[in-house]
């Protein structure tokens, strides 16, 4: 089988749980190079495309669109040509048995999947007896054909039953036959099945291994003794998700209070659940407030002299249009340059800090549903210009979905600006493993004195969010000092 190459599901960073396989680039048959695009992935912050990593042909497509899938998940399987289908059948069996978890291990929800042919097997004597004399039908006795669509525990009590299940109607999705179907068609037809595969009513107490949930909400709630039973399920295809099982330790733990009643149906108020996006931004927020000491420091920044820089440029330059933003990006990264012990990332589980030799800037885009922070990468090094053509190709890229994994994970520093919006001053939490967040509020005229006289300048309040555990008092109020030197020495930029 050394020829056979699973496609599975990647892991797009180190934050990336399941992703959602939207389409199939490629046909089944169809053969493809080292680079070439197989499907589009949406995962919680981005759509992308898979990029076949070897030569090969796509021989079994697995799974269909709209398919939640946790990462390693197996999608499809590539094999040349000169291997047979009995071949592929034999891995993809050896695969889902291989996959299958350990009795001591919490069982893990059946991922739905395309035909996937049972191999050959031999039925020995007294399994043919004992389907013979077992409860099943006549009409639905039989040798299941290959190409029938049904889930492994199906297809296993079909052959222990002696069962055809081209004889059985299925109810899920494109016909596919479970359990349950089984047990149907053989109660309506007459007959009965052994006690064990007529177990269909609701969980005993203490056995929420019938919950559809994600095999990492599962994996969770075992280490954590939570009952799935008491999770309420907002997840793809009304799976328990992570977010489920963490939203209800939150709750036990005083954290968040217990949901109010649902009011009755039909006096206006409609429940819509946290999309995939939002989950993961509560979840990464949450465990930054919990995990990382904040404390903010804050400064006026006088915009007179950068406002008429920028004005100057754009003026100046056919095309270009740097923003207010663009330039505090510049002066953020310069500011980390000259106070390093800002510019680093800090691993909290092994106790250590990276310091970064570049400084790369991640901007807070808003999106459809949610939040995403394109970086800027060795900003630092780039031209006004520079940055001002990547932050709009970014957030473009943001709102389209297309970003791709490196562009926004990691950084080493965050801006967020709520300006546009006529906010005047605000605090952001820390995104980890950053250190440190600035906050931008909105430029307003104000009344301040020079030279002993009261004059009107437009100025903005910039907030410090840092990480007590790495950056100390003394070190955030000297970033911010740098950091308005050069917002009010903008010439500074330049050089």
């Amino acid at each position: 089988m050394s020829d056979i190459r699973p496609i599975e599901v990647p892991k797009w960073g180190l934050t990336m749980e399941e992703g959602t396989l939207s389409t199939w680039l490629l046909q089944e048959g169809q053969a493809f190079s080292k680079g070439d695009e197989l499907c589009e992935i949406e995962t919680s912050k981005i759509a992308n495309a898979l990029e076949a990593s070897f030569d090969g042909v796509l021989r079994r497509i697995l799974v269909e669109p709209g398919t939640t899938l946790p990462v390693g998940a197996l999608l499809a399987i590539a094999a040349p040509e000169s291997v047979n289908d009995e071949a592929i059948e034999v891995y993809l069996a050896s695969r889902q048995s291989g996959l299958a978890a350990p009795a001591q291990s919490p069982p893990v929800a059946e991922v739905p999947l395309k035909p996937v042919p049972a191999p050959a097997t031999s039925v020995s004597v007294s399994e043919v007896s004992r389907a013979a004399t077992s409860g099943v039908p006549e009409q639905l006795r039989g040798e299941t054909a290959t190409s029938v669509l049904a889930t492994p525990h199906a297809w296993r009590l079909a052959q222990r039953e002696g069962i055809d299940l081209a004889k059985v109607s299925g109810s899920g999705r494109e016909g596919r036959i479970s359990v349950e179907d089984i047990v149907q068609a053989v109660s309506a037809a007459g007959g009965s099945l052994p006690q064990r595969e007529r177990s269909v009513s609701p969980t005993a107490p203490g056995d929420d291994s019938q919950v559809a949930a994600t095999p990492i909400a599962r994996r969770l709630a075992v280490a954590r003794g939570v009952d799935l039973r008491d999770c309420r399920a907002t997840g793809s295809r009304g799976r328990v998700c992570r977010a489920d099982v963490e939203a209800l330790l939150a709750m036990r733990q005083g954290d968040m209070p217990a949901a109010a009643e649902s009011p009755a149906a039909g006096v206006g108020v409609i429940e819509q659940p946290l999309s995939a996006m939002r989950r993961t931004i509560a979840a990464r927020l949450q465990a930054s407030k919990q995990s990382a000491p904040h404390y903010r420091v804050s400064m006026d920044l006088d915009l007179e002299a950068l406002l008429s820089l920028r004005d100057t440029l754009n003026g100046a330059v056919p095309d270009l249009k740097i923003s207010v933003n663009d330039m505090l990006v510049k002066a953020s990264a310069q500011a980390l340059m000259a106070v390093p012990e800002l510019n680093v990332q800090y691993d909290a589980e092994r106790q250590v800090i990276r310091q970064l030799v570049e400084a790369d800037i991640a901007v807070a885009v808003a999106i459809d549903g949610g939040l995403i922070t394109p970086i800027v990468p060795a900003a630092n090094r780039k031209t006004l210009g520079e940055i001002s053509t990547l932050v709009r190709d970014l957030a473009t890229r943001a709102k389209a979905g297309t970003l791709k994994p490196v562009q926004f994970q990691g950084g080493s520093f965050s801006i967020s600006n709520l300006g546009m919006h006529g906010v005047k001053q605000f605090d952001a939490i820390i995104n980890p493993p950053q250190v440190a967040i600035l906050a931008v509020g909105a430029a307003s005229e104000q009344v301040v004195v020079r030279d002993g006289q009261m004059v009107i300048r437009r100025q903005l309040t910039a907030s410090l969010s840092s990480d007590h555990r790495v950056v100390d008092g003394a070190l955030a109020a000297s970033f911010m000092n740098e950091l308005k030197r050069l917002v009010e020495t903008p010439a500074l930029l330049m050089v």
